[in-house]
């Protein structure tokens, strides 16, 4: 271990790891963020207040128990840097981190500490082949370790690959996501209060179409969460 430790920090003197929102170089004691960033990332406070701008966003749409974001999302700002690498450059640490520091914040708030389950938003498995994992499942696994809740990975699958929501409108999120998922693990789901969570959130296409399958399928309560939402 101490030979590991001497080696690790060898490396760290010639190629020092750099922060996701920053690429800055990370002191001693930072991992991924740096304190700079954690300090000025644009939070939403969202789970305090249950009319918050994700929660109203579903209003008339599908019936969930709570719904906050952690951060806002804006192009060309931390964020964007922190969840492009994240997703796009193998780095599925940072939702892990993400789900631990949110789930501190989530277990002293209700609903959010009352759910049963964690459910990530699932990807299809053509995908998940090419990027090599869910990164809505990493932000699953850091609120399960805070939140003690398990996680069901199994409890959606997505039946057809969707085309990327990129780029589309509200409507077309809408249409490209109808049927796309489905109810997998209805015994170990069926009468429980899933939290649903994905990593951004922008028309809530997505999240109102695994909702509403969950609720369909017998689910008592869905709340949902993610990293973070567009402005």
């Amino acid at each position: 271990m101490i030979i590991r430790q001497y080696f690790d920090d060898l490396i760290s003197l010639f190629f020092p790891p750099t922060c996701a929102g920053c690429d800055m170089p990370l002191t001693y004691g930072e991992h991924l963020i740096c304190t700079v960033c954690w300090f000025h990332l644009p939070y939403t406070n969202g789970h305090r207040d249950s009319c918050n701008g994700s929660a109203r966003l579903f209003w008339g749409r599908v019936q969930l128990a709570a719904v906050a974001s952690y951060l806002y999302f804006m192009d060309d700002s931390r964020v964007q840097r922190i969840l492009h690498r994240y997703k796009y450059r193998g780095c599925p640490e940072i939702g892990t981190l993400m789900g631990l520091r949110y789930g501190e914040l989530l277990i002293a708030t209700p609903p959010f500490n009352q759910i049963d389950v964690i459910v990530p938003v699932p990807l299809h498995r053509a995908k998940l082949r090419k990027r090599g994992y869910n990164q809505s499942a990493f932000f699953a696994r850091g609120l399960s370790q805070v939140m003690q809740k398990p996680v069901v990975i199994d409890g959606l699958v997505r039946n057809r690959a969707a085309d990327t929501q990129t780029r589309k409108t509200r409507y077309e999120r809408h249409e490209n996501v109808l049927n796309t998922f489905a109810m997998n693990n209805s015994r170990g789901l069926a009468g429980r209060h899933v939290l649903l969570v994905d990593d951004v959130l922008t028309t809530g296409a997505t999240i109102e179409a695994c909702a509403s399958v969950l609720l369909a399928g017998g689910v008592a309560d869905v709340s949902a969460v993610t990293i973070a939402k567009t402005v």
